[in-house]
């Protein structure tokens, strides 16, 4: 088969450019969570501050992300995501001296990390809104699909590059890999033929006007708002049982943290190959082949209630991999392919809000969901609603006659 089937996106210049970017900076952003972690504890910090700080990142995606989603579209999305890029790179750079000089205080590590999320929130959607510039009409699904093995193999590289370099050199170096790896991107962003213009417009209208547009674009299209729906229960009761009770099962059924590892590695690995695949498929009922893939997690979640043994769990956790890995482009290549180009940030930036804003309280409740169900029937819950929602945004007809061909007609307004 010949290779440009598979790789066809990395022909062009411009891609190359953000692909090796992007790449690097999902290492960095895969080193992270290791690297924050042990920078804590080796202070003599709790995994109380742990979770503060690892927090403190996410925080600001509820609060910038529509305004960040205004911006892109208006100013110009290679400006915000290389503004971006440097100030994640200045952040981590300045938590890097500091703990390779000295012992930072708690407030230093969460108001430096609040920082990054503050980058990450304006960079998000303009990303979404860029890869159709960068590539063209046919490898647009390809670019979305190496951009998704690019994250999934970050998060399996970098956390073993983060583990080496915080037992050789020290969590300090670590974090200053991150930090280096937001530089490298800024360079690559340099380097596009992307213009710096931003959007034309006579009549660009207040940040609510251009938020009223971009709200528009997303509740006049049923099956955005609706799968953005799904996922938002989702962030509620599906996935914080895996991540907060997975743990758990591991603990008492597995033999503890080096099992849960392999499960999650296994689900890296799954998230990778997914990705991988859709080099190549491209399902001509995208949206039907991507929440079929998310049955997955049912397997997932339904290994876990059931306790069954290493093995099982480890191929329910590639399983489940896979099917993010398969979701992620479908759904980043329909959005880009559906959305008129000029408000497609905007929309990125509700379906991004849309789909984490229930997450924070998932996680913040799920002890008390599992002290009153028990973990085993938390899991249960979590499987059984993730099971009726793929259902439900089945059986809604948009969802299930979306092609990859046309596009829909624009709502007037939108």
């Amino acid at each position: 088969m010949p290779p440009n089937r598979w790789l066809g996106a990395l022909a062009h210049r411009d891609f190359r450019l953000y692909f090796i970017g992007r790449a690097t900076s999902f290492i960095g952003t895969g080193m992270l969570p290791v690297a924050l972690s042990f920078a804590i504890l080796g202070r003599g910090g709790s995994t109380s501050e742990v979770g503060w700080v690892l927090s403190a990142e996410v925080f600001p995606l509820g609060l910038f992300l529509l305004v960040a989603g205004v911006i892109a579209d208006r100013v110009n999305r290679r400006a915000v995501m290389l503004g971006s890029d440097l100030l994640r790179c200045a952040a981590q750079a300045g938590l890097a001296c500091w703990l390779l000089l000295g012992r930072p205080p708690l407030w230093g590590f969460i108001v430096l990390e609040f920082t990054v999320g503050i980058g990450t929130a304006f960079f998000t959607p303009a990303m979404t809104g860029l890869i159709p510039q960068v590539t063209t009409p046919e490898t647009l699904h390809q670019a979305n699909a190496l951009n998704g093995a690019a994250q999934s193999a970050g998060t399996l590289i970098g956390p073993a590059v983060a583990g080496v370099l915080v037992a050789t050199v020290g969590s300090g170096w670590a974090v200053a890999g991150d930090a280096a790896s937001y530089a490298v991107g800024a360079v690559c962003l340099v380097g596009l033929r992307v213009g710096w213009a931003g959007a034309e417009t006579d009549n660009p209208g207040s940040l609510a006007h251009q938020l009223r547009a971009g709200w528009r674009a997303f509740s006049s299209r049923t099956w955005l708002w609706s799968v953005v729906s799904q996922f938002g229960t989702l962030g509620l009761l599906s996935f914080p049982p895996f991540f907060v009770l997975g743990a758990v099962v591991a603990e008492q059924s597995l033999g503890g943290a080096v099992s849960w590892g392999v499960v999650l590695a296994c689900q890296g690995a799954g998230a990778t190959l997914g990705a991988a695949l859709m080099l190549r498929f491209q399902p001509r009922r995208p949206m039907v082949a991507g929440e079929l893939a998310m049955l997955g997690w049912v397997v997932i979640l339904v290994t876990l209630a059931l306790r069954t043994p290493l093995p099982a769990m480890s191929v329910a956790g590639f399983v489940s991999g896979l099917g993010f890995g398969v979701f992620g482009p479908l759904w980043d290549t329909t959005m880009q392919r559906q959305l008129p180009p000029e408000v497609l940030s905007r929309a990125s930036a509700y379906d991004w809000f849309g789909s984490m804003v229930l997450l924070p309280i998932g996680f913040a409740i799920e002890g008390a969901v599992a002290s009153l169900l028990g973990v085993d029937g938390t899991l249960w819950l979590g499987a059984s609603w993730l099971l009726l929602t793929i259902g439900a945004v089945l059986a809604i007809p948009s969802v299930r006659r979306m092609s990859n061909m046309t596009p829909e007609p624009v709502p007037a307004g939108a």
